[in-house]
């Protein structure tokens, strides 16, 4: 495929050869998504080696002496005995930004990187440089297509992980004098306390201070001394009509809390409570038989199981304890399963269309996040924009065809995929992403944007020039004998083998998995993004 980006601006994208987020000589899962998906029409559901029950009730634990995984475990299900079965979004979010015990907020082993191949995954900007420096060139472009803003961009980035992205963004970006200039902010939306101190080491400098405010943590960025604000939220990011944000999403919304639903056929007459004990809700009553969605709650395994009894996938069972949790189905409607599935016609085509067995999974949070996108750069009732502005891509992975994901949610450790419901904390989550959903979500938050995507990100990366790009390194490590092996054959292959990696379109490929989608001004589709399709006009 041709590159639609001009040499000039592929060119003034290099990293130092061998600097942060040099190449790693071996590659390999990528986040996530290094295992194969079992997809289909099969409706018999299986979350990875959990059980579907029909019964809701907590089994107590008769023993004393029951051993979890890890602490946070114990903690989930002493909760979860008081309450009732959860919600797979409240497990997931424990699970991952639990104070004590939480996968990226809290740790509990000394030293642990989530991060790179001595971690649990390796992400696209880990694996080749070109990757963030080409995200970097889309963001240049388009602030060249809107008409090159002097004054007040705002680079946002949500999920950052190591920094390494961002890093690779601005020091392309810097290139480019008139846009550096023009760039008030670097805002980074991090929860854990410990990723933000990575960031700041790799954007700021190991020594550089950090104050904190209302709005989060402050520091200056090693790159044209931009002020960079780290926030626990979006909403912590200031929106004003005058300023253009530029926000990247890189593998961000799979690591958001689902929730699961059935559909299933009510028998006449049947009457229930609410299941979560929410007496806000409304009972479950019918006098004919009815479709509903029942939500899939999350409860404690029966005291003794293996991965026998629960039917643990051996490809999961592998040098891992059996897992703590398992879904159930809800014996009457959740107040999420009375709203969440009926919010859009996609969901309520399917429990017509498909029917009793349908599985369908809903992020509230990504909405919420695709909205607040959307209104930054368009406008919105509340904070209105009368020039629309900014651009907001987002990279991950999940289906493109605008199918509803299911059967999803996956665990991974240590480059392998395990049980999502085996050793809480430790253990990555994630899901697919509805891309769909998002566009969905930002068309109805605003009037000014509209999207473009997903594209496979094969498509995107090469019609942004990887391929090019890697050939330039190529030849400036062998014009400045930067081979750090001795090696120029050795080095030209790790590039090779990595931007390939990130385009290839088979099993084991990222290229048609991951997706790219864009959320731009509205322009009544006139003009096509560079990596949608269009051109760049330097």
């Amino acid at each position: 495929m041709r590159s639609a980006v001009p040499r000039a601006l592929r060119r003034a994208a290099g990293r130092p050869l061998g600097g942060p987020g040099a190449l790693p000589t071996t590659l390999q899962g990528s986040r996530r998504i290094a295992f194969t998906k079992t997809r289909g029409p099969n409706p018999l559901f299986f979350y990875s080696g959990a059980r579907l029950s029909s019964s809701t009730a907590v089994q107590p634990d008769h023993d004393p002496e029951r051993q979890w995984s890890t602490p946070l475990a114990k903690q989930l299900a002493e909760a979860i005995s008081a309450t009732g079965p959860v919600p797979l979004a409240s497990f997931m979010r424990m699970c991952l930004t639990a104070d004590v015990g939480g996968y990226y907020t809290g740790a509990i082993e000394d030293g642990r990187d989530q991060f790179g191949l001595k971690g649990d995954f390796v992400t696209s900007p880990e694996i080749s440089q070109a990757f963030g420096e080409l995200v970097g060139i889309w963001f240049v472009a388009e602030w060249m297509a809107q008409g090159r803003q002097t004054t007040g961009v705002e680079l946002i980035e949500v999920g950052p992980g190591r920094g390494t992205l961002m890093d690779d963004m601005l020091r392309t970006i810097q290139n480019f004098p008139a846009m550096a200039n023009s760039i008030d902010a670097v805002y980074m939306v991090e929860a854990s306390p410990k990723l933000r101190e990575a960031q700041k080491a790799l954007l700021c400098g190991p020594d550089a201070t950090m104050t904190e405010s209302k709005v989060g943590y402050h520091s200056i960025c090693k790159y044209m001394s931009v002020p960079i604000v780290w926030t626990d939220t979006i909403k912590s990011i200031p929106n004003s009509a005058d300023k253009m944000p530029l926000i990247v999403a890189h593998e961000f919304f799979d690591a958001l809390p689902i929730h699961a639903f059935q559909c299933v056929d009510v028998p006449a007459t049947q009457s229930h409570p609410p299941e979560d004990g929410d007496k806000s809700s409304p009972s479950s009553k019918t006098s004919q038989p009815t479709r509903q969605w029942r939500e899939l709650l999350v409860s404690p395994t029966p005291p003794g199981s293996n991965h026998e009894s629960l039917n643990t996938p051996a490809s999961q069972s592998r040098d891992t304890p059996p897992p703590d949790f398992q879904l159930t189905v809800a014996k009457a409607p959740t107040r999420h399963a009375l709203y969440l599935p009926e919010s859009s016609p996609r969901y309520r085509g399917i429990k017509s269309r498909v029917g009793p067995g349908a599985l369908i999974e809903i992020c509230p949070d990504a909405a919420l996040y695709a909205g607040d996108f959307a209104a930054r750069i368009g406008g919105s009732a509340k904070h209105p924009k009368p020039k629309p502005c900014g651009a907001a891509l987002i990279l991950d992975y999940g289906p493109g065809d605008g199918s509803v994901p299911t059967n999803s949610l996956r665990g991974i450790r240590r480059h392998r995929r395990v049980s999502p419901f085996a050793e809480p904390g430790l253990t990555d989550l994630s899901a697919d992403v509805d891309f769909a959903g998002i566009a969905e979500s930002a068309l109805k938050a605003s009037e000014g944007v509209e999207v473009h995507g997903p594209v496979e990100q094969a498509a995107f990366l090469l019609s942004m020039g990887i391929q090019e790009r890697a050939e330039q390194l190529v030849l400036a490590a062998a014009a400045k004998g930067k081979d750090k092996d001795g090696d120029d054959g050795r080095y030209a292959e790790d590039v090779e083998r990595a931007w390939k990696r990130l385009v290839d379109r088979g099993p084991g490929g990222m290229g048609k998995v991951y997706k790219a989608l864009a959320i731009l001004p509205e322009n009544e589709g006139r003009r096509r993004p560079v990596g949608f399709g269009g051109d760049v006009d330097v």
